[in-house]
This record gives structure tokens, sequence and C-alpha cells, in this order.
């Protein structure tokens, strides 16, 4: 979608305004059922520039100015920020049209929000970013803002059968999004495709084109059946088309690093939000309230365990990916659970976040089944790891689409 409305804003068939008003309107058909958004009110863009009068949503926890940010939570509801995050700054400066604000879970936690999955009727969407995601799935908006601490960006883009991209942890500016464990928050993005990603990494937020990766590891990590096989069939597939795969099981401490994400998490997520849980009880959340309670009581030993377990595992997956420049996995732990209870199992997404690396999530799409191919690189490869996504997608889709 983002490269077909560049290229038609490019190429003069399209004004600015015909782009703005077809992301409205599909807004005003599709928001009844999917509830994407906490408000729409499209902002001024700058012209002449690499993505000027291109839509874009931003998940609920980032600060804009002139919109609301509430944080997903009734408690702020009206709240306005005084100024932007430095990302909207960012891609404001390089023209994007700010559209509105996207729904996400009670202070990004993990309490469900209202937002649907458009692309399975009945099942949800993933979180904490939601809403962004669901935007862009629905055809809403080229592209949207989310965040993740374990695995709110790649997890709701693999329910929601788009791509969703969580560059190098502080590769990019978190100033201006509210905190939750600052050792694992990462801004990311979602575009409907990983030729869209691309195109919006290079062309608006300054990133490179390294080209193609010939050899490539896929880890043996859990998952239910239907993901499996459809992650295993791509491999096949880009094994068909020449690139080495090689399957291997993950390291011995793989569990352990996952743990540790758990950790970190709720014992910086509780001191991030002790002092609204002290305020506000379990208004803040059910589920927040009780990670609050649970964080609060994790000894600052177990706290200091999990952070050297992550650097010891940075020390080995930094040897890994100078044999394999990118490690394939699940991007979540099958498909999305029924119902909108939950939001899902981050459990495939954290070892990455906590490890502060790229990931990815290439759409697959199998038989009506939504599902996402994560693919990894060692931190700083962003440039690579997008392209061989790109590459990926464009070698998968006369088989998986």
């Amino acid at each position: 979608m983002l490269q077909e409305v560049l290229d038609s804003l490019d190429s003069g068939r399209q004004a600015p305004v015909e782009i703005l008003y077809n992301s409205l309107r599909q807004i005003a058909l599709s928001e009844f059922e999917v509830r994407a958004w906490v408000q729409v009110a499209a902002q001024p863009f700058l012209p002449d520039r690499p993505l000027s009068g291109i839509p874009f949503g931003v998940k609920d926890i980032v600060e804009t100015r002139d919109l609301v940010t509430q944080y997903g939570s009734p408690l702020y509801e009206g709240h306005h920020a005084e100024q932007d995050a430095q990302i909207v700054t960012n891609l404001r400066n390089a023209g994007a049209l700010l559209l509105g604000k996207t729904r996400t879970t009670p202070f990004a936690s993990f309490d469900p929000t209202t937002t649907r999955n458009p692309r399975s009727a009945g099942r949800t969407p993933g979180g904490s970013s939601s809403g962004s995601a669901a935007a862009v799935a629905a055809g809403m908006v080229p592209f949207a803002l989310g965040s993740q601490t374990l695995g709110s960006v790649l997890r709701p883009a693999s329910y929601c059968g788009i791509c969703g991209f969580k560059p190098s942890f502080g590769l990019i500016p978190t100033n201006g999004v509210l905190p939750f464990a600052p050792s694992l928050d990462t801004v990311g993005f979602f575009t409907q495709t990983a030729r869209d990603m691309a195109c919006l990494w290079r062309r608006g937020l300054g990133g490179q084109n390294h080209g193609k990766v010939e050899r490539a590891a896929a880890l043996r990590v859990k998952a239910e059946w239907p993901m499996l096989q459809a992650v295993e069939s791509a491999v096949q597939q880009l094994r068909g088309q020449g690139l080495v795969v090689d399957a291997m099981d993950p390291p011995a401490e793989w569990q352990q690093l996952g743990a540790a994400a758990f950790t970190i998490n709720h014992y910086e997520g509780a001191r991030s939000h002790r002092q609204r849980f002290e305020r506000y009880g379990k208004a803040i959340g059910t589920r927040l309230a009780e990670l609050v309670r649970s964080g609060l009581k994790i000894p600052e030993a177990e706290y200091s365990d999990a952070l050297e377990c992550v650097k010891r595992m940075r020390v080995e997956f930094t040897r890994l990916f100078e044999e394999y420049p990118v490690i394939l996995t699940p991007a979540a732990t099958g498909a999305p659970p029924e119902g909108l209870a939950t939001t899902g199992d981050p459990a495939n997404n954290a070892p990455w976040t906590a490890l502060g690396v790229p990931a990815i999530s290439v759409p697959l799409t199998v038989s009506e089944a939504f599902f996402g191919l994560q693919m990894t690189a060692a931190w700083g490869r962003d440039d690579a790891l997008v392209a061989m996504a790109e590459q990926a997608e464009r070698l998968l889709d006369p088989v998986i689409k």
C-alpha cells in the first residue's frame, strides 16, 4: 500500500488530498467494526519531502501536540501533551501527515482493549500496539507507529497479517514515549508488506539498502503446529529459491533468556507504574495492577541475574550472527487467540527484545490463516534485515500468498 501510494503521488496520478480522502473513507467504512482509533484529526504536513502527504497513525502512548495522548486509559481522558515525541517530529519533518491516535492497551500493558482484528474476525489483534496494527491491516493508513517492550509489534503484525518492524534498541529515539521497561522499550512500525517497510525505512527513516543475504539459520523454537507448518513451508521455499537456511536448536540458555526478559519487564514495569498504582489502584488495569504488585516483590538480585543472563546471551548471539546474518523463527506462538480476553503470548518475541537486536515479521498467508515469519539480525544491522525481509517476501509471494 505505501509503495503504491508513493508511486501515485510521485507520478502525479493522485494528489495528497485524494490520499487523505481514501484513508478517511476507509476509516468511515471500517472503524465501527475494527475500533482502531482514539482520535482522527488530520494535521498539516510539509510539502516537497520524502513522505509528503502520506497519512500515518500513532499509538496512544506516543506524545503528539494538538492531539490527545491518553495512554489507553480513561484515567487520562482528554489529556494533551505539550509537544510531539521525537519520532513524530522526525516523521513530520519527512512530510508525513499525522492522521490520528490509535488505540493501545492501558499503559501498553496486558489488559485488552476493544480493538478487533480486521483480518481474523472474532480473534485478538494482539497487544499492546493493537490499534496501529489493525489500522494498517484494514487499509486505513499506509503505516503506523507502535512500540515493543516484549512483543507488542511483532505479535500484532503476525496476528493481523501485516509487516511489523522493531529496530535495534536505542536506534529510534523514545523521547516522548510512555516508559514501561526502559531497558526494553523500543519504537516500532507497521506496514502492510515488507516491501512497504523497506520503502518507509529508506525513504522516511534514513535507512539504506544493503543488498541480499545468502545464508540464514532457522531456530527450532516452540509454537503451535499451524504456525510451525507455515514457517517450515516458508523456509523450504526459501531454500528452493537458493537461500541457504540451516536448521538448528537454540542455545542452551534460550529458555532462561525468555524468562529474563519477563523478569526485566516486570521489575522495571512495576517501578515505572508504581506511583500511578498507588494513586489509582486496579483502575490502571487489573493485569497491570497485578504486575506492579508482583514486580515490586522481585528481589534486586533476581533482576541483576536477569540482566547478566541477557549480557551472556548477547555475546553468544553476536558470534552466531557472524555465521548467520539472519535468524528465522515464528513471529508468534500460533494463530491469534479467539476472543478479546487475551492479547496473546509474546514468548517468541521477548528474547530478541531483551537482546536489543532488530526483528521484523514478514506476513505469511496460508489457507486464509495469518502467520508471521520473524527475522532477526545483529544489533545495528537493520538495513540488511529490512532488505532481507523484502527479498524473502518477494521470493515467497508466488507460493505462500
